[in-house]
């Protein structure tokens, strides 16, 4: 998976003002994680989208997990400061 190509998924700044999307679509990965999120199956999405292909789902999750593997998630705490 490490080099597995993404040649699905492209980023244009004319198309949904750049976010990741599939080639050929205005169905973004952002919305395809939405979709998993609420709880559709990859075929529930094949089926409601028929110009979605199983690679272009596939790339979809794969961008994802790439782009959130360096992320770094803090944990940060606000107490109110006395007297404000």
């Amino acid at each position: 998976m490490v080099n597995a190509q993404l040649d699905r998924i492209v980023a244009h700044p004319d198309i949904l003002s750049g976010k990741p999307c599939i080639k050929g679509t205005r169905i973004s990965v952002e919305f395809l994680l939405e979709l998993f999120a609420s709880g559709a199956t990859r075929e529930q999405i094949l089926q409601a989208y028929p110009q979605l292909g199983e690679e272009d789902v596939e790339q979809a999750l794969r961008y994802a997990a790439r782009f959130l593997e360096n992320e770094v998630v803090l944990e940060v705490s606000i107490t109110p400061q006395e007297g404000k």
